[in-house]
């Protein structure tokens, strides 16, 4: 999935503002539009970007709390661990799971309207399946994400 200079740049720019148009995507870029548009459409193509997203404030969405938490599986058979992806993709509440090593198995980061809803989420999201041994739930006051990937490969 290599990449040249100006795909990085289109990438840059794109993850900076995904509705950016193409014109102005172009100049930025310092290329034609007609190319810009071709090239785009070849970073899709290839599967190098996958989507465009619309960032929501929570607020709007009614989510008033957020956290993360840390679960550890009774046993790490494949099946489990499977039916925990599966069991999690279905709930409202998570939006990020991450497979871990270490102490955890997972850590799921949750959206709730409040402290009631979050306890309901690990009483019986979580802790209620038959593989799950342990959690554990941190309430995230803050955070900040940066947009996008770095550019890792120009590094090279």
């Amino acid at each position: 999935m290599s990449v040249d200079r100006i795909d990085r740049a289109l990438i840059a720019l794109l993850q900076e503002d995904g509705r950016r148009s193409n014109k102005s995507l172009a100049a930025a870029a310092g290329i034609a539009p007609s190319t810009c548009s071709e090239r785009v459409q070849r970073l899709i193509d290839r599967g190098i970007l996958i989507g465009f997203h619309a960032e929501v404030h929570r607020d709007a969405m009614g989510v008033g709390l957020e956290a993360l938490v840390s679960v550890r599986l009774r046993r790490h058979a494949a099946d489990e661990v499977e039916r925990f992806w599966s069991h999690t993709h279905e709930m409202d509440e998570v939006v990020a799971v991450y497979h871990l090593s270490g102490a955890n198995d997972f850590l799921c980061h949750v959206v709730v309207r409040d402290s009631d809803h979050l306890r309901d989420v690990a009483v019986s999201g979580f802790t209620s399946l038959p593989e799950v041994a342990h959690i554990e739930t941190s309430i995230i006051f803050e955070h900040r994400a940066k947009p996008g990937l770095p550019d890792l490969v120009a590094d090279m």
